[in-house]
């Protein structure tokens, strides 16, 4: 019999619950996670008593989805869904129950959660209750729905996502009836949000297995969700870089990075745009010259799509389009790099290297890395020394080309550009007496006079 430490706050509410005549159980997700040994992220309660009753019982709850039975139980500033057990009804939109009927049965109420390893309940008093086999399922690493696959997916398609992700994240296979009920009706994932979407993606990329985004293509997802990516699963690279499809490139390299959101989906989207650039030579060499500026306009056009942040489609863009420069080995390249693309993304910008690099025909990873490591190098000595690498960084502002007589106007941005440009060959030049003098010899050569 599985046992499960169940917080001290979350227990109280249980205790709550149970010493006023309610059934009450952790369930779902953190009864999962606490048998694997994960830390649950949240404590969600199942109970018999009816919305009205838990907020009876509590002097702080918010209603965060009491049409569907939840109600948000706070313990100082901390929240716990408790939710009365529940029969959805019948599925309109691939998304929402038209209606739900409370119930007095736990097992009801599972069943209509989607797979067994999430269908889980725990109490100190009862134990862990598994009527479908979720323990069995953990143990055999199995992602299996609640019944019948299709009536699981047919109630809400992201499910079908969620499929391949809780795979990535927990190392699992799926069943092939899930597969199959997958393949059969991923179409349905047109009628979830682009916001649902999205957050299932980013979960399987920042997850321990990211190049499990391939099940989601074997299984026919992604040709609904990102059909750019299909594209380049059979897009082949036949010269002396690569050994791989662009597809299985990207897999690779997707594996190479840490898990961050915008280093991930930097990986997963840097060469998307190489199937629009192909040329093949007449000795059956490929080349991809321009890719990257494609690949951003992809990288866009999907990112917005699916609604991400500015902030995110702004990085990711920036990387994406600057993944495949090599700055000379030189302190002035590696500065006007930096500058280009921003200093704050510099460090981002070499572990995408790294992991494009890795990716790559082993014949030529070593030599590469080789080349990356005296960038880092460089890139060490410039954060060292502080070097100049943006307007705001230079010892001389506009304010002090007004004080010293330049009049308000472009001719100060012309002139404060041209600055920076020797600053970044020179850094040892960022000094405010130089830079002024300096100021009015580029003035009269712009000004005239």
């Amino acid at each position: 019999m599985a046992y499960i430490e169940i917080p001290e706050k979350a227990a109280r509410i249980l205790q709550i619950l149970h010493e006023n005549g309610y059934e009450a159980y952790v369930v779902g997700g953190c009864v999962r996670d606490s048998i694997l040994g994960r830390i649950p992220g949240d404590w969600d309660i199942t109970t018999s008593a009816s919305p009205e009753q838990v907020k009876a019982l509590f002097p702080r709850t918010i209603d965060t989805g009491i049409q569907h039975g939840t109600v948000t139980v706070m313990d100082g500033k901390e929240g716990f869904e408790v939710t009365t057990y529940r029969i959805d009804g019948a599925y309109e939109d691939c998304r929402h129950p038209k209606e739900v009927v409370f119930t007095s049965s736990l097992t009801e109420d599972l069943k209509r959660r989607d797979f067994t390893i999430n269908a889980m309940a725990y109490s100190r008093e009862s134990g862990l209750v598994d009527e479908f086999g979720g323990l069995a399922d953990l143990e055999n690493r199995k992602i299996r729905c609640v019944g019948n696959p299709e009536e699981r997916f047919g109630e809400d398609a992201l499910r079908m996502m969620r499929a391949v992700r809780f795979a990535a994240q927990l190392g699992f296979e799926l069943t092939q009836d899930v597969k199959d009920a997958i393949r059969k009706m991923a179409d349905a994932l047109d009628f979830v949000s682009a916001e649902r979407i999205q957050a299932e993606l980013v979960k399987l990329l920042v997850s321990p297995n990211p190049h499990w985004i391939r099940l989601a293509y074997e299984c026919g997802i992604t040709s609904v969700i990102m059909p750019q990516f299909d594209r380049i699963m059979v897009q082949r690279q036949n010269n002396s870089h690569h050994i791989y499809t662009t597809g299985v490139h990207t897999l690779v390299a997707l594996q190479n990075i840490p898990a961050d959101k915008v280093l991930r989906l930097t990986m997963l989207f840097h060469d998307m745009g190489k199937p629009d650039v192909v040329v093949t030579d007449e000795n059956g060499k490929d080349h991809f010259r321009g890719h990257a500026a494609y690949s951003e306009k992809t990288a866009y056009k999907i990112m917005k799509d699916l609604k991400f942040d500015n902030d995110t489609i702004a990085a990711v863009c920036n990387l994406v389009r600057n993944h495949s420069w090599y700055p000379q080995l030189t302190g002035k390249d590696v500065r006007f790099c930096a500058h280009q693309m921003g200093p704050e993304l510099f460090d981002s910008f070499l572990l995408v290297k790294r992991a494009d690099i890795m990716a790559h025909h082993p014949d030529v990873v070593a030599q590469k890395l080789d080349y990356l490591k005296e960038v880092a190098h460089i890139w060490n000595d410039v954060k060292l020394h502080g070097d100049c690498l943006t307007l705001k960084d230079m010892a001389l502002t506009g304010k002090d080309l007004i004080e010293d007589g330049m009049e308000p106007g472009p001719t100060i941005g012309n002139v404060l550009q041209k600055l920076l440009e020797e600053v970044l060959e020179f850094p040892e030049r960022n000094q405010k007496e130089y830079l002024l003098e300096q100021s009015r010899r580029l003035r009269e050569q712009i000004t005239g006079g």
